[in-house]
């Protein structure tokens, strides 16, 4: 990784690791405190002179999670058991696992928007984060890997940049502990086994999965791979059942394995790929507005539009303790790639121009964290960086018609114009400091400061303060309240900087003249909560958040090709409450969520030639409502156990994204009703088989969550319709 002394980093890690001389055969001496948050995932280490592989694995767990901190932010966990209650289990898409979670907006093309951001949100698996990838149709995580996954909001630790609008942290299985599915059929003994299963039922679904887990003395590993083919795969453009040229094939593949290199250390290796595959989905009865030389006749139900996506990561960590800290250090790197391909024809006679495009990005990362008790325990220091490195390209050849001054069509036979974007080396930079201080046994404050700089399309940086609070008031009730300063770049593989005057005098010819590199984003964060616990089983939330921006980041669809690019509105300004309910008593579970929200921006000043020059005239002197934008959205669900058949029933509600000219009026509200029930059957032969059948939008709900219009919004697209579906597992 040019520029950056990461062998360096990981070479002196790996030696404070080593100088310890504690073996795998000497009594632990690490730290046993708790996460101030929540109770740590591994288990306490016994008092015992020889330690096996699983108690070492829990021990280093536990000082994993020492690491970060959660102090002041708005937080909403779901654990593996949480994920097996919804109607798909852990064959439920990531986004659609999320969509559980207050404040998180649905959108075409499986995007969601939190608190009124769009995207800007930040994966980690086991406190690692993954390099950026470029937005697609599919998704990278496989749900089958998750044994917790929490979504933190709000204002943030300094140790979360770039990516701010929600973080989403994974905790992966392991081959130390065994999957849930094992613990509750009984057949796993944690030192190998692993799970097949199928999902197959509406709109022409097959989805076979496998997965193993495994330990050794030294060695544990968790390896899973998925595949999915659909005639779905992309949202249909019409309110028809079925969608037109909408078959899909989607691989994934994870990997995590460990190493103990003695009881303070272990290696981790994490390694991950999807290649998903997308015909683009038709929309009848359109009418042709080009007219190409050969051609006299097109029928927009018939065209061959299809997108490919791949994505591939590798990363290795080095996670420990020496003395009283705790760290890890990791080098990542992904790939990632986005290539469209027009119907040459089609695209031609209905949009005037057919564009073949290649986006791709490869990024490695370099990311160190640590943890240091002080005072007795009272101050914890946190403290680490973060670089990265991206090489993003951007290839567009397209086929146009000549066109005058106004952008009448002048010749039937096309043209060709090459706009490849020049070739850069994006780099990051970040370092954080923060303290967490316990400074009653009722009242911690975390405060700190972070530091970033990019250097990619445009030269930025942006000092950032944080400081949060969390506060037990009296058995039960919580308050947590905080400010961060925001500093959001843009994501470098979604730019693709455009030759405006190759497209003068063509039917591809842009809106306007004016084009401003893509700035990033900054801004102030305030976010105040409550939680109360009412008994042993019910627990309520209220968190109401307002954030003031400048530059606010915003992308769109421009173009016939599904693929989004990034611009700037001056100012903008978002805000919100948030109401959730949660009750878990014995057999019974349920979750409510409300949440209300306006996001709102005021005078385009980057991306310019995207938009016509009424509105952005209209929009340079008001303020207008971001295109996804959603007043209210509801999320909620109750699962019951009923002697080993477990019922199930969740919801989704909107009511409906920004449409019209400047974003003036919302789509109709929706709900989205889905149920389930699943058992688990002892076979004659061949033992234990898990099964589940689902409906999802069993009401068969027609709502439309997207029609076209709006700023920056492409295709009109709809929400699923009804699908049945039947799903077996057995564990081994």
């Amino acid at each position: 990784m040019p520029g950056f002394p990461v062998r360096r980093h990981l070479v002196l890690a790996l030696s404070l690791a080593l100088a310890s001389p504690l073996t795998l055969a000497q009594q632990a001496t690490g730290s046993t405190a708790t996460d101030p948050q929540q109770a740590a995932t591994g288990a306490q280490v016994p008092a015992s002179n020889v330690l096996g592989s699983v108690e070492v694995s829990a021990k280093l767990d536990k000082s994993r999670n020492q690491i970060s901190t959660s102090i002041g932010a708005s937080q909403y966990v779901m654990d593996a058991a949480a994920i097996d209650r919804l109607p798909l289990g852990d064959n439920t898409p990531v986004n659609q696992i999320l969509l559980q979670a207050p404040g998180v907006v649905q959108d075409s093309y499986g995007e969601m928007h939190v608190r009124g951001d769009h995207g800007d949100m930040q994966y980690r698996i086991n406190g690692v984060t993954l390099p950026e990838s470029i937005s697609g149709f599919g998704q990278m995580i496989d749900p089958d890997i998750i044994e917790r996954v929490q979504l933190l909001t709000g204002a943030l630790p300094a140790q979360y940049g770039y990516r701010t609008a929600g973080v989403v942290e994974i905790i992966t299985e392991s081959g130390a502990h065994r999957h849930h599915d094992d613990k509750e059929d009984g057949d796993g003994d944690g030192d190998f086994g692993g799970r097949a299963g199928v999902t197959l039922g509406s709109h022409g679904t097959f989805n076979p999965e496998l997965s193993f887990h495994g330990s050794t003395n030294k060695w544990s590993w968790f390896l899973t791979a998925d595949y999915e083919k659909n005639n779905i795969g992309i949202e249909n453009p019409t309110k028809s059942y079925q969608a037109i040229h909408d078959h899909s094939q989607q691989l994934k593949g994870f990997g995590y394995l460990s190493y103990l290199l003695n009881e303070n250390a272990r290696i981790n290796f994490m390694f991950g790929v999807a290649n998903n595959r997308f015909e683009i989905p038709n929309n009848p009865g359109q009418t042709p507005n080009y007219s190409l030389a050969g051609v006299t006749t097109a029928d927009s139900a018939k065209l061959d539009q299809r997108q490919r996506e791949t994505n591939r990561f590798g990363i290795v960590a080095l996670q420990g303790g020496f003395g009283d800290t705790d760290y890890q250090v990791s080098l990542g790197q992904r790939y990632t790639s986005v290539d469209y391909h027009p119907d040459p024809i089609g695209d031609l006679v209905f949009n005037g121009v057919a564009g073949t495009i290649h986006r791709s990005n490869r990024a490695n990362t370099l990311q160190a964290d640590l943890s240091t008790p002080l005072a007795g325990g009272r101050h914890t220091l946190r403290y680490g960086l973060y670089a990265s490195s991206e090489r993003p390209v951007s290839n567009n050849s397209s086929l146009v018609f000549p066109a005058d001054a106004n952008g009448n069509q002048t010749s039937t036979t096309p043209i060709t114009i090459v706009d490849n974007a020049p070739r850069i080396n994006a780099r990051t930079y970040g370092v954080y400091l923060q303290d967490e201080w316990s400074i009653t046994d009722r009242f911690t404050l975390n405060y700190g400061v972070r530091a970033d700089k990019v250097n990619a399309y445009v030269k930025e940086s942006q000092t950032s303060p944080r400081i949060g609070f969390v506060y037990k008031a009296s058995t039960g009730t919580t308050l947590h309240a905080g400010y961060a300063r925001y500093f959001t770049p843009p994501a470098d593989e979604l730019i693709s900087p455009t030759d405006i005057a190759l497209f003068q005098g063509t039917t591809n010819q842009l809106p306007t003249n004016a084009n401003t590199n893509v700035r990033s984003e900054r801004s102030h964060y305030y976010d105040l909560g409550v939680t109360q616990k009412l008994g042993d089983a019910w627990t309520f939330g209220l968190d109401a958040y307002y954030r003031r921006v400048r530059n606010l980041m915003d992308e769109g669809q421009f173009g016939a090709a599904l693929v989004y690019s990034p611009f700037n509105y001056n100012y903008g300004r978002v805000r919100g409450y948030e109401f959730t309910a949660n009750y878990a008593k014995g057999n019974l579970n349920g979750y409510f969520n409300l949440s209300q929200s306006r996001a709102m921006g005021k005078e385009i000043v980057t991306g310019q030639y995207n938009f016509g020059q009424d509105e952005l005239d209209y929009i340079a002197s008001h303020w207008v409502h971001l295109d996804h934008d959603q007043r209210l959205t509801g999320s909620g669900g109750i699962s019951y156990n009923w002697n080993g058949t477990k019922f199930g029933v969740d919801f989704l509600y909107g009511s409906g994204l920004r449409n019209e000219f400047a974003n003036s009026a919302h789509l109709p509200e929706y709900w989205q009703l889905n149920l389930s029930v699943a058992r688990m059957f002892n076979l004659p032969g061949i033992g234990k088989i898990n099964t589940r059948f689902a409906v999802i939008n069993a009401a068969d709900a027609r709502y439309q969550l997207r029609d076209g219009s709006g700023i920056g919004v492409g295709a009109p697209q709809w929400g699923p319709r009804a699908g049945a579906y039947l799903g077996l597992s057995k564990a081994f």
